[in-house]
């Protein structure tokens, strides 16, 4: 009998056997378990693979729970520094326009456009944004004729901020005459005052170079425009 004929011949009285002979059937068993897991241990086997799933599906859960975490925290710093960056374009984009205003506004007064006192007040009121001070216009009468050679009404505004003096000439456009008054009118205010002014500033978006070179020379500090101006205590 070859193995083929025997495998047939099995299959066909075994069932036979395993009902009819106790003893065989027991034998069977034995076999086929050390071969094959019975019901409890695949049960046992399945929940076994089942938790290490579950615990896997909660470790890569926690996984991205961090990673998402992190992408905000990301996220949430590059669109603040992005918000912050555009916030600053947008101010010094404002700024320069505001200034290029006031540069047409200047041309404006120069030309009879604008009042020189309008464009004044605009510069004046940059200043006290900018450093929590107030401009003070002052008008005094040179009974002497000190300043312009004859008896008449001095105008030019002081800042006065802790303990300090400073003397403005707040205008659309200065040219060496106007340093010379400038700085004639200044003298004036310090001797009708009986005091001594830290510095004298001059504010004006068109200086003439011959203008800027006397303000060197009378020690006159000279800005474009008012946000030019960094620090009033340092001037």
């Amino acid at each position: 009998m070859n193995l083929e004929t025997l495998k047939t011949t099995i299959r066909q009285e075994l069932p036979h056997l395993l009902r009819l002979d106790p003893e065989f059937r027991s034998y069977i068993v034995e076999i086929t378990r050390q071969e094959c897991a019975d019901r409890h241990e695949t049960r046992d086997r399945f929940h076994e693979i089942l938790d290490e799933m579950r615990r896997d599906r909660e470790k890569q859960d926690e996984k991205w729970d961090e990673q998402n975490r992190l992408w905000r925290e990301q996220w949430t710093e590059h669109q603040r520094q992005h918000t912050e960056e555009f916030n600053k374009l947008h101010e010094e984009i404002m700024a320069l326009a505001k200034k290029q205003d006031r540069s047409i506004g200047a041309l404006g007064a120069r030309w009879g456009m604008q009042s020189e006192k309008s464009f004044r007040n605009a510069l004046a009121g940059i200043l006290e944004e900018n450093f929590g001070v107030e401009v003070l216009n002052i008008n005094d009468y040179d009974e002497q004729g000190v300043v312009f050679g004859r008896p008449d009404q001095i105008e030019l505004d002081v800042i006065i901020k802790n303990g300090l003096l400073l003397i403005c000439e707040l205008k659309s456009s200065i040219g060496k005459a106007d340093i010379h008054i400038f700085e004639r009118k200044a003298r004036f205010y310090e001797s009708r005052h009986n005091c001594k002014a830290n510095r004298l500033i001059v504010i004006s978006p068109m200086i003439d170079p011959k203008a800027q070179k006397l303000a060197d020379r009378l020690h006159i500090q000279t800005f474009s425009d008012s946000e030019e101006v960094e620090s009033l205590e340092n001037l």
